[in-house]
């Protein structure tokens, strides 16, 4: 992006401060999550980690990568845990790191279901999911992307204990000094599977009726905020995305105008919605108008995808949404809160090391010079 705005910080609110559950952030610019693959073997945060985050503390709020909570609950080779000791000693120096520049962070609660592989899963055995539907997708394993396989149903029986480890994971993340924590809830990952009547074709307690599909959700959401209180908790939905093969819910207005409404009981901090497919286009597939979602939230929202200067202006302007999340901005771009401010040329993201190796494309991007800053 090269466009400037003139005199930005005077016409608009998202570089000024704004109160999320009890913490009162530096603007509304969010880092989204974005799987780096840059943990060790066995999911423990590095120092580079804590580098890399620490470069882009001067966000509002930074959601770390998807993290976690199990062996089972991962689909994608040197991606962070929560789940042991040593991760939790991992994130305290990420998160010490990110504090002592004045930032705030939250992880990302992740358990991918059936978008893995047996290459990735504790004995080689199969991804769980809610029903056995081999999704047309890809995992990141060692020796580079896999396609999926045909994930194993899990029984009603071993419900339960996925919840009890989200429930583990929130400790965990409170230990390590967190902020809070967001559940992931989208992108074709297990709780959006259970959510969806095109993923979730069970006849048990957990799916058939809307409300059954939605159980999961509401599950974990309980014993998360249980853990963390509801005003240290956000979620992140994504009611239109096709991501990871997962087709779309034949209703999707209905089901996610439920499940945002029933939210509200759980008094939670955010709903971060990405708006249309992920990394795709912003179009709304059927006329759902996604908008319809923030006025029955009691909480902030959160807009995220395709996000540049021009559109993060206008939804404050239009007051669309409370806060703006970016994702591939912030790989490129470390001080994206300044570019952003002044209109500053942004730098542009190396796709090839996106994923998985060491400070090439990760901790090597430039913030802007003097120079540039005056030139802006």
């Amino acid at each position: 992006m090269t466009n400037r705005t003139e005199n930005t910080e005077e016409h608009s609110d998202l570089f000024q401060s704004v109160f999320l559950g009890p913490y009162r952030l530096a603007n509304r610019i969010v880092m989204a999550p974005l799987t780096r693959s840059r943990a060790s073997e066995d999911g423990v945060p590095t120092s580079l980690m804590a580098e890399y985050y620490a470069q882009r503390a001067s966000a509002g709020l930074i959601i770390a990568e998807g993290t976690n909570i199990s062996p089972q609950g991962r689909g994608y080779a040197f991606t962070p845990g929560i789940y042991n000791d040593a991760q939790v000693v991992g994130w305290r120096q990420v998160i010490e790191a990110v504090h002592a520049r004045g930032g705030r962070i939250f992880p990302q609660l992740w358990h991918v279901g059936r978008v893995s592989h047996p290459a990735l899963q504790p004995g080689g055995t199969l991804p769980v999911a809610p029903s056995a539907i081999r999704p047309d997708a890809k995992s990141f394993t060692k020796t580079g992307f896999q396609a999926c396989v045909t994930p194993r149903a899990l029984a009603t029986t071993e419900i339960p204990e996925i919840v009890e480890q989200y429930r583990h994971a929130a400790r965990n993340a409170l230990s390590a000094g967190f902020d809070g924590v967001e559940i992931h809830a989208a992108n074709g990952y297990l709780i959006e599977q259970f959510l969806r009547d095109s993923t979730n074709k069970r006849t048990d307690a957990y799916g058939g009726s809307r409300e059954n599909r939605a159980r999961l959700l509401f599950d974990v959401t309980e014993a998360v905020a249980g853990v963390c209180g509801g005003e240290r908790v956000g979620i992140r939905l994504s009611p239109v995305s096709p991501v990871n093969g997962a087709n779309l819910d034949s209703d999707p207005a209905a089901t996610y105008a439920y499940v945002v409404e029933r939210l509200n009981t759980f008094g939670l901090a955010y709903i971060h919605i990405i708006e249309g497919a992920t990394q795709g286009p912003r179009e709304v597939p059927g006329g759902f108008d996604l908008h319809i979602l923030r006025p029955s939230f009691k909480g902030l929202y959160i807009g995220n995808n395709g996000y540049d200067l021009e559109l993060a202006l206008e939804a404050r302007r239009r007051n669309l949404a409370d806060l703006i999340s970016f994702g591939r901005l912030y790989i490129a771009n470390p001080d994206l809160v300044e570019r952003l401010r002044i209109g500053a040329r942004l730098n542009v993201p190396d796709r090839a090391t996106f994923f998985g190796g060491g400070v090439a494309g990760y901790t090597d991007y430039p913030v802007l010079t003097p120079a540039e800053r005056d030139a802006a």
